[in-house]
């Protein structure tokens, strides 16, 4: 759950080699709200599960899912998320993802137990949308999966369980209605919240018990100097990592309030600000690596919501190109931008300079690299940043044209409000749905 910063308790069960047969202890009846399966504190495993073989093929109700299958799909989702991973990350992925393809069989059948067809021009549209959203024409877009090791396939699947299991969702389940008195004590609860903090927060969580403390603790620190120095991503620590609930999410809190959040955490992500690091924290039962992706205060004008009216100019390097060429036409850049008179002197410059120019009308600061946000706060229309880039991917500059203030958020109509939550309560219903197909079903592993 995406938004709960609540941790999950794993059961941890030491396996014990058997010698000879073994007689279970007779264990007194512990049935208790907190453990409804009865499940005894001194349990006994029998037997063993090893680790080390994994079963890539699952048979969902006579539907194969191979193991090319799951390949596919991970290469996707680690182009698109640009995921550097180690043997022990991708094999945590692998696992989500082969979860994530047994939903897809399951909502598919579902559909199609319901006569719900798709057609394949729908299918074609929404594949040419994700091609546009990766900024490739639909040829090149086939070309692209094949060369990262995807399939066009692959991708198709996944757009038709999407839009399957949405119609299924429309047809079969009764509308949710919620009244107006509702309606009326949201809002006057989001009236009395108004300008409260939020953070947008990902954790890292390690438990520790007294007898490993000193261990995890200096596991933290190694694991916070690694994201500090930018060899592991923290999304993919967390992945790897993470005992917490959000793990199979990068350890994303989602958009939390200071009063969700245990002490220590609340009280470092109130002095953070965004894109900071910090830990490790202590907390109750472990320790923690929090990242403030973002903060705001509920229906404010925030000056990072300024929208900016941006031009780019670029210049690319020859991939031969030597370091003392590049850093000269580096200089020469950054001479020739010094002397731009706004957007409307701009192409002039572009042009002597032999670089590429790139609009955008409408920008959030927000929106952009951390390393630009404060220096385009502090330019005037007309000015341009430092250069910036690589020697890979070339130098550029931007010209701010122009600069729209941030309007102080009001609250959201009725309308919204009631639409909001009745998409919450269908979601919660199709949830249950999908929860109710899983138990169902026939799953073999191979």
């Amino acid at each position: 759950m995406k938004l709960s910063p609540i941790r999950t308790l794993a059961l941890m069960g030491a396996a014990l080699a058997l010698c000879g047969a073994a007689l279970a202890q007779t264990v007194p009846d512990q049935s208790t709200p907190e453990n409804p399966l009865n499940i005894p504190a001194n349990l006994q495993v029998f037997g063993k599960r090893d680790p080390n073989v994994r079963k890539p093929t699952a048979i969902v109700n006579d539907a194969v899912i191979t193991g090319t299958d799951v390949e596919h799909r991970m290469a996707l989702i680690i182009a698109a998320n640009e995921l550097k991973l180690n043997a022990e990350e991708r094999e945590a992925l692998r696992v989500q993802i082969l979860s994530q393809l047994v939903d897809e069989t399951l909502q598919l059948q579902e559909a199609r137990a319901a006569d719900i067809k798709i057609n394949p021009a729908e299918v074609d549209s929404g594949f040419t949308r994700v091609a546009a959203r990766f900024q490739r024409p639909v040829g090149e877009m086939r070309t692209y999966l094949r060369s990262i090791g995807s399939s066009e396939r692959s991708l198709r699947r996944q757009i038709e369980a999407e839009i399957s299991w949405r119609r299924f969702l429309q047809r079969r389940m009764v509308p949710v209605n919620i009244s107006d008195a509702e309606v009326q004590s949201i809002l006057k609860r989001l009236e009395t919240q108004k300008g409260t903090s939020e953070f947008h927060i990902k954790e890292i969580y390690l438990t520790a018990t007294p007898e490993r403390e000193q261990q995890v603790l200096s596991e933290a620190r190694a694991l916070m100097e690694e994201i500090k120095t930018g060899k592991r991503r923290f999304e993919d620590i967390a992945l790897a990592r993470s005992e917490a609930s959000t793990r199979g999410v990068g350890g994303d809190l989602g958009w939390v309030k200071p009063g969700t959040l245990p002490e220590g955490l609340a009280q470092a992500a109130s002095e953070m600000e965004p894109n900071q690091l910090a830990g490790p924290i202590e907390v109750p039962g472990g320790y923690s690596l929090i990242y403030l992706v973002d903060k705001r205060q509920l229906m404010m004008a925030d000056i990072r919501d300024t929208k900016l009216n941006l031009r780019q100019l670029s210049i690319a390097f020859p991939p031969d190109i030597t370091e003392a060429e590049a850093s000269n036409r580096v200089a020469a850049f950054s001479k020739a931008i010094q002397q731009i008179k706004g957007c409307g002197d701009s192409a002039k410059v572009a042009s002597a300079l032999g670089a590429e120019v790139v609009d955008n009308a409408s920008i959030r600061v927000r929106d952009l690299p951390p390393q630009l946000q404060n220096i385009l706060l502090k330019m005037q229309v007309g000015e341009s940043t430092p250069p910036f880039g690589s020697k890979a991917e070339g130098v550029r500059t931007l010209i701010m044209c122009g600069r729209d203030e941030p309007t102080a958020g009001g609250l959201p109509s009725a309308e919204q409000i009631r639409n909001s939550v009745e998409d919450q309560a269908m979601n919660l219903r199709a949830d249950h749905k999908l929860r109710d197909l899983r138990r169902d079903a026939v799953i073999e592993y191979r």
